[in-house]
């Protein structure tokens, strides 16, 4: 049986350009280029029939090792906490002090991005902290 080398991540919401901006914000991610034969992005979209257009969008780790994340419009709201959510991990090999000192930095960056803080979970016997947050769309994550 062969292994998947390459997966993506899809996120349905209600405004897919304006979450997806904000995850290249969180992760350095960049917009892919627009689809061959277009200028830009919203030439591609203006091609589309009116109730597809701004329907979907997506972002790219420049780099190409992340995954590529994928925003698709949906007609109903969140109504649940995620089954599956992603772990930022801004505080790997850190521990203590120091490590709460990151993440709250990068928790205050992420709130001037329109993210919310939801709580801290607090180092114990067997974890390191981590703080559990929400985007613009209410999607838990957590900053690790």
């Amino acid at each position: 049986m062969a292994s998947i080398k390459k997966f993506q991540v899809t996120f349905d919401c209600a405004e897919p350009e304006r979450v997806a901006r904000f995850w290249c914000e969180v992760l350095g991610y960049v917009v892919p280029p627009p689809p061959e034969g277009f200028a830009t992005w919203d030439d591609f979209n203006r091609s589309l029939p009116p109730e597809s257009q701004g329907s979907a969008f997506a972002c790219m780790d420049p780099s190409g090792v992340g995954p590529r994340m994928y925003f698709q419009r949906v007609p109903e709201g969140k109504v649940v906490k995620n089954r599956v959510h992603l772990d930022v991990r801004v505080g790997t090999g850190l521990v203590g002090e120091e490590r709460l000192a990151t993440l709250e930095a990068e928790s205050a960056r992420l709130i001037a991005l329109g993210a919310v803080r939801v709580r801290l979970l607090p180092a114990d016997d067997e974890n390191e902290s981590c703080i559990v947050m929400q985007d613009i769309e209410g999607n838990e994550f957590c900053l690790d």
